[in-house]
């Protein structure tokens, strides 16, 4: 079959007249502008007669946006030749603050590769404003797309401090840079307590006893992480609380050596530390604990550690 055209030379001309002139005058100058109903309600964008009654509008302007709110949208992965965006988008419902009504228009929400599946974020009430065109000519046109407003930040962040440990934590990195691990015995309760503090929490009274726990121990529960840490070996890698021989409050530092599901409750690990020559006054000269090969405790002996 013949393809068939339907062209106006040199293109169609109308006048647009003092409603619609106003708003496309309006946009070129990057404002919004919709125009009141008898009824009060502001039509955006404007019309020369109230489609609720087909009575006049009143002909007061009345400036909106530039924000407005999404009400609904159609995602288009694959667009075409002649849509105004060369990559996925949404055409979209959109009423500006202080309209009664909405336009339709592009709503760019990134960039995304062809067949792409609308983002997460992209849904009702999500917040946008609208993209102007570098040069404007009062044409619906000159807002090239819509955005979202920006409602999170990525901020690189660092903050460097010293740390004054306090006797007791300086007396417990000092025996760490020996290959010990110092606990205090509190001379009520008599637990040991490790790292040592100085004072035990559970009965507020200073500790000064003096106990070297042993570099194995037990987990009594962990985690498994997804998430990248310079400090382990891989990722999934599991932080867990480890019950130190000798010890009787747990430890947090990471375990490796076994595969992340493999890591249970009651296992038996022991301290895998680094090159002598690499230690210092802190406790990462154990890079992790790791298992010892020793069998499983029962759970009874764990269970008022969890």
């Amino acid at each position: 079959m013949p393809n068939h055209v339907l062209e106006f030379p040199g293109g169609y001309t109308r006048s647009v007249g003092p409603v619609i002139g106003r708003f496309l005058s309006e946009l070129r100058d990057g404002r919004l502008v919709g125009v009141r109903t008898q009824a009060g309600k502001v039509l955006f964008p404007p019309l020369e007669y109230d489609p609720a009654n087909g009575h006049e509008v009143t002909g007061e302007f009345v400036e909106v946006g530039p924000s407005g709110t999404v009400e609904s949208f159609a995602w288009v992965p694959e667009p075409l030749p002649t849509h105004p965006l060369d990559r996925p988008f949404a055409w979209a419902l959109i009423r500006p603050d202080g309209a009664d009504t909405a336009i339709l228009h592009a709503l760019d929400v990134g960039e995304f590769e062809r067949g792409a599946k609308p983002p997460k974020r992209l849904k009702a009430g999500l917040r946008v404003r609208p993209e102007y065109q570098a040069e404007r000519k009062g044409d619906i046109t000159d807002i090239k797309a819509f955005r979202p407003e920006v409602g999170m930040i990525n901020a690189a962040n660092r903050l460097e401090y010293d740390l004054q440990p306090g006797k007791a934590l300086d007396r417990f990195f000092e025996a760490i840079a020996e290959g010990r691990i110092l606990g205090h015995r509190c001379d009520v309760c008599g637990k040991v307590i490790v790292p040592m503090a100085g004072f035990c929490a559970k009965d507020g009274v200073p500790t000064t006893e003096e106990v070297e726990v042993a570099a194995t121990g037990t987990v009594t529960t962990f985690a498994v992480n997804n998430l990248p840490d310079p400090r382990a070996p891989e990722v999934p890698f599991v932080s867990a609380y480890v019950l130190l021989d000798g010890a009787d409050i747990t430890l947090l530092t990471l375990v490796a050596g076994i595969p992340a599901d493999q890591v249970r409750m009651g296992m038996r690990v022991k301290a895998a530390w680094k090159p002598r020559e690499e230690w210092g006054p802190t406790l990462s000269n154990i890079r992790w604990f790791e298992p010892s090969g020793e069998p499983d405790v029962p759970f009874e002996t764990i269970e008022e550690y969890l």
